[in-house]
């Protein structure tokens, strides 16, 4: 395989499993989600809003999203210094490959 970083921040790697992540995509709220934790961590109770879709729904999604290592859980401060759940993009870029040996999913994100 072969990954190129566009810039020293990016870092690129090989999916285990390509199949998994793009039938997760294949999901109109996982990719509504997905995108809203794009901009920053978004709690169970934001992205139900966001997607009109029932609690147990998006619960089921994020728990897909976080199997495929598309999104990740973090804890949000809020200013009152409680805090809460969030879940966060850990992917920025994510380029399918379709060849004779197979498909590859490869995903990029900005961690430093």
């Amino acid at each position: 395989m072969s990954t190129q970083a566009s810039n020293t921040n990016t870092r690129s790697e090989s999916t285990a499993n390509p199949s998994a992540q793009l039938d997760v995509l294949g999901d109109d709220c996982a990719r509504t989600i997905l995108m809203a934790t794009s901009d920053g961590p978004k709690t169970a109770k934001e992205l139900t809003k966001r997607t009109d879709s029932s609690s147990a729904t998006v619960y089921r999604r994020i728990n897909n999203l976080l199997e495929s290592d598309l999104i990740a859980e973090c804890v949000r401060f809020d200013d009152d210094g409680s805090h809460t759940t969030a879940y966060e993009a850990t992917v920025d870029v994510l380029r399918v490959r379709i060849g004779a040996d197979g498909i590859e999913v490869v995903v990029s994100d900005t961690e430093e």
